[in-house]
């Protein structure tokens, strides 16, 4: 799909809910910049982190794309391998997946958006948990822990940083059941998509907005690492890879490691011929958009 896109903040990337034998959902589109754009601004409207956005278009200048540039949105995704319930952050993706309860009469859908997740030293844990509580205009209490790492830096902070334009937890904040980690808004939006976090998860301002109001207290939160995803829709397996996370890289667990397991387990479910050099493309490349590595699949697209 190409032609100049503007979407609205406040709309959030909403899509059908699929079967339960379909892991796929979106479409990859294209569209063209406008003179003013930056990616970072065209990733925002698109409900798009930085680093996703940039992985996508390797060869566009992220500052200054230029006015009708192409523009890769990678906005088709397997869903993680993880309960269709609740909320979902797969934390290398860097990307929260809402499951919404329908009401009575209305389609299933899920809603997705870009988060920036904990840096090295800071990792955002895993596991599952839940929305303890919810508190709009929250103070920030910074812990001992990051106040003494500002203070290192020279930029001391209060006990108590008030609401405000420049609380670092935005207007919205959730509040997880794990002590003393939050998803929530941020003064800082052109950080979305990147691992810059203490260990919580930030949303885009309108995006906190959104989850805040949507998701009630008590729902349940899933926190999966999962760099590889497979996936199946009619018939054709497809693989999805991002970078991993620095820590795993720094275990020696290979990247091809996983990806090997992953599709082995995906393989004993449901059995199909693959192509092997389409999944040492996948594993190396790692631009974060599903491939199709059923040799059939491709040999038919390779025969078009």
């Amino acid at each position: 799909m190409a032609g100049c896109v503007a979407l609205p903040l406040s709309a959030a990337q909403t899509l059908p809910l699929p079967p339960e034998d379909v892991d796929l959902v979106g479409q990859v589109q294209v569209i063209k910049a406008l003179h003013e754009d930056t990616l970072l601004d065209i990733a925002r409207r698109s409900h798009l982190g930085h680093d996703e956005i940039v992985i996508a278009n390797p060869a566009v200048d992220r500052w200054m794309p230029g006015e009708g540039t192409p523009i890769t949105l990678p906005t088709r995704y397997i869903l993680p391998d993880a309960e269709r319930t609740g909320l979902v952050l797969n934390i290398p993706e860097m990307r929260l997946y809402h499951y919404p309860k329908a009401k009575r009469g209305e389609p299933h859908v899920l809603k997705t958006y870009p988060v920036s997740v904990g840096r090295m030293d800071w990792s955002t844990p895993l596991g599952k948990t839940s929305i303890a509580s919810k508190q709009k205009d929250p103070a920030w209490r910074p812990p001992a822990s990051i106040r003494a790492e500002a203070a290192a830096r020279g930029e001391p902070l209060p006990e108590i940083v008030p609401p405000g334009p420049h609380n670092p937890l935005g207007q919205y904040a959730l509040r997880l059941s794990v002590p003393g980690y939050l998803i929530h808004g941020t003064d800082k939006p052109w950080g979305i998509g990147m691992r810059v976090t203490h260990g919580c998860m930030r949303l885009y301002p309108e995006d906190s907005e959104t989850v805040f109001k949507e998701v009630a207290v008590g729902t349940q939160v899933q926190l999966v690492n999962q760099p590889v995803k497979v996936g199946w829709v009619e018939g054709t397996l497809y693989m999805e890879v991002h970078p991993p996370l620095e820590e795993d890289i720094a275990r020696k667990n290979s990247l091809m490691n996983i990806a090997l397991d992953v599709l082995d387990q995906a393989l004993q479910k449901r059995r199909v011929a693959v192509s092997g050099q389409a999944i040492r493309d996948a594993v190396e490349q790692q631009t974060g958009m599903p491939v199709a590595i059923s040799r059939d699949a491709i040999q038919e697209a390779n025969a078009r």
